[in-house]
């Protein structure tokens, strides 16, 4: 079980994850910084997205954060991309999301380790 510690820095960067993604989603939202609400959105999502991120780092460790964040980050983003935006879904892209977050899994499971 991980520690509870832990898991409140975990919580977190999942709040840090999701903001990320939001305020990325934001980005293609703005057109370019033409729509006004998306475009401050950006930097309000950012700001607090980071302010996450670096309130998670003080139970984790810098190398397996900032590689989920990005992994899971990363694979929501290009979901949301397929989903939202209907951008072309290929068997390569998703192999490789699935390679991402078999990497982020993997890292979970030594942060784990590490907790014990």
């Amino acid at each position: 079980m991980i520690a509870s510690a832990h898991l409140k820095s975990l919580l977190i960067l999942v709040v840090a994850i999701l903001l990320e993604v939001a305020g990325t989603t934001c980005m293609k939202l703005s057109n370019g910084f033409t729509k006004l609400v998306p475009s401050i959105a950006i930097f309000v999502l950012y700001g607090l997205s980071l302010s996450c991120f670096t309130v998670a780092l003080r139970g984790l460790p810098l190398s397996v954060a900032s590689a989920v964040w990005s992994g899971v980050g990363t694979s929501l983003v290009a979901i949301i991309g397929f989903a939202w935006f209907k951008e072309p879904v290929t068997f390569a892209k998703v192999a490789f999301i699935g390679l991402i977050l078999v990497g982020v899994i993997g890292l979970n499971l030594v942060l784990e380790d590490q907790v014990r």
